[in-house]
């Protein structure tokens, strides 16, 4: 069959109008992190008061010289796959779970789960807050665990953010997920049930294959938002912990530009965040790819 006219490029010009408005969205804001990561930028030249002294690659060499920039780097590794794993998890299975219930029972899970999502993240992260209060909190009454602060240790800090990291981003996993699981043939799934399969084989032979491309982008997606995470750490931990026992790269680089109005170290660590964040989606879609080709 003759391949038609322009068939190749066809796609690019559907995709140009949103590509030159991202284009316009995120290229200057990209240039301007790298250009001031370059630079001796304080509070000074903010204001416009001295002129701004060129460091070159300056800030990338303090940053990675401090020790404290490694342990908060491992700190939001570790973070961030906790909360992405968890979320995935509860997502899925909540999504599998709205094709297995009456059409009620879904619409209030929906709902409420819709509600969840829906949910400022300064708003999710005080109510949470509140529940685990150790003098007020509902939730240390029903444990019995007396006054427990969940905020004073590190790993239970870090657990009460997760919890709240995973109520507020699993909505999205499950909404999206349960549309791919109504789009897979009902015979699909009913030759599986007969062959034997349990649930968890129908899952893992069956579902998760055929869901490959909305695994893909939730996955993507919750990599993003949970290495990301800024607010829920800042008003749960209140700024990162004590002594910074809670610092996660967002909050971290915070302290650098605005509290220590060091602008120049912040913008560096955010440069430094960004490739991350690329290399993981690259190396992500690469893995998937390779995948797919040995299938």
């Amino acid at each position: 069959m003759p391949s038609r006219p322009g068939g190749g490029s066809a796609p690019w010009l559907y995709l140009a109008p949103a590509l030159v408005v991202l284009g316009a969205l995120l290229a200057y804001p990209i240039y301007q992190l790298g250009l001031i990561s370059l630079f001796r930028y304080t509070q000074a030249q903010v204001s416009g008061g001295e002129p701004t002294v060129f460091l070159g690659f300056g800030n990338y060499a303090e940053l990675f010289g401090d020790g404290q920039f490694w342990q908060v780097l491992l700190a939001t590794v570790f973070f961030a796959a906790a909360c992405v794993v968890s979320t995935l998890a509860v997502g899925c299975a909540l999504a599998v779970l709205l094709t297995r219930v009456r059409a009620l029972p879904r619409l209030a899970l929906m709902l409420a789960a819709l509600g969840a999502w829906a949910t400022p993240a300064v708003t999710g992260s005080t109510v949470w807050l509140f529940l685990f209060d150790p003098d007020f909190g509902p939730v240390n009454r029903v444990l019995g665990i007396g006054d427990h602060s969940w905020t004073y240790g590190r790993g239970s800090a870090f657990l009460l953010v997760l919890l709240e990291v995973v109520w507020c981003s699993f909505p999205f996993v499950m909404v999206t997920v349960y549309a791919g699981i109504r789009a897979v043939p009902a015979e699909v799934l009913e030759a599986a049930a007969l062959d034997g399969a349990s649930q968890w084989r129908i899952w893992r032979s069956v579902l998760a294959p055929m869901l490959r491309p909305v695994l893909t982008v939730v996955t993507i997606q919750s990599v993003i938002w949970d290495f990301k995470v800024f607010t829920q750490i800042y008003v749960m931990t209140n700024g990162g912990g004590i002594a910074g026992q809670n610092l996660v790269l967002n909050v971290y680089a915070y302290q650098q530009a605005f509290a220590s109005s060091e602008y120049g170290l912040g913008s560096a660590i955010g440069v430094v965040t960004l490739l991350i964040l690329l290399a993981v989606t690259l190396g992500y879609l690469r893995l998937l790819r390779r995948q797919g080709e040995d299938l």
